[in-house]
This record gives C-alpha cells, sequence and structure tokens, in this order.
C-alpha cells in the first residue's frame, strides 16, 4: 500500500517522497491524513468521463515531515474507476478559487462500489460515484516552507 523513497531518509533537508495506493477504506484514511489541511485550487480539478478518473493537484501539508515551521509539498491525487463526479458548496467557474481540504472518505454502496466524499472547508464537497475504490497519492516535486501550521479547532 505504500511506498516512500529518500535520497537521504535522515537528512532533514530532503524530504520523503510519498507514492500512496488506496483500494479500502483503511487505506483510504492513510491517504486522507497525509492530505488532510492541502490547498486545492478549483482548477486544479478534474474528470475525466471517457478514462473515468478523477484528478487533483494540491499543495500538501506535510504533516510527516514532524517541522515545528512547516513544509508543504506539491502533489497528485487520482481516482480510477469513476463514473460520476458531483460537487457542491463552492463555484466550479471559479478557477483561482482556493479550497483547503479535510477529509477523503469511502462510503460503499453496492460492494465494491461506493461514493468517494472530498470534503472542504467551509462546507463545500466533492462525491466521486465509483465501481470500486482505487485512488494514488504521488507527491510530485520540491519541499517549501510553510506560512502557517494548520489548526482546528476542536469543541
Amino acid at each position: 500500500m505504500l511506498a516512500m523513497t529518500s535520497t537521504d531518509p535522515l537528512s532533514k533537508a530532503t524530504m520523503t517522497d510519498l507514492k500512496l495506493l488506496a483500494l479500502d477504506s483503511e487505506d483510504l484514511e492513510i491517504v486522507s491524513a497525509h492530505v488532510q489541511d492541502a490547498v486545492v485550487r478549483v482548477g486544479d480539478m478534474g474528470y475525466s468521463r471517457n478514462d473515468r478518473r478523477f484528478v487533483l493537484l494540491m499543495n500538501r501539508y506535510a504533516w510527516e515531515a514532524g517541522d515545528k515551521r512547516g513544509q508543504r509539498k506539491r502533489a497528485g491525487l487520482h481516482f480510477d474507476h469513476v463514473t460520476a463526479a458531483h460537487a457542491e458548496g463552492f463555484d466550479l467557474n471559479s478557477k483561482d478559487g482556493v479550497l483547503e481540504l479535510l477529509a477523503v472518505t469511502f462510503e460503499p454502496t453496492d460492494v465494491p462500489a461506493g461514493q468517494v466524499l472530498l470534503t472542504f472547508a467551509g462546507g463545500g464537497r466533492v462525491r466521486l460515484d465509483a465501481e470500486c475504490l482505487e485512488a494514488r497519492l504521488r507527491d510530485l516535486g520540491g519541499v517549501w516552507a510553510a506560512k502557517a501550521q494548520p489548526k482546528h479547532d476542536v469543541d
């Protein structure tokens, strides 16, 4: 399920590249933890009906770095076997609009089929109808310092 690569795993200067595959809800929980607080431009999400694939590019907060100042990393997440995609709570025409991804979950309907839910701060969400769960997360590029570490109020 998980592959991690790095030129020097002990070096703080070189961060590990993630390559994750999710084929069930437990796998997707791990992916969700790694993309929590990622920022996504609306224009960087898309669904290809012909390829039955939903893709989004993001700047994910690298929680695994354990760095107090925080780091962000460019990453791609895609879902295969998608038969439909539905968005609500944000303007799809606002291509430069930015969303904060909070969680990714899978709700089985007629196993192995189900719905993938991408939940964003402020009430936005994307629902994907999928014949089965197959998601891949991959880091794509360099690391940069985050402006701030994300914080959540828990009541």
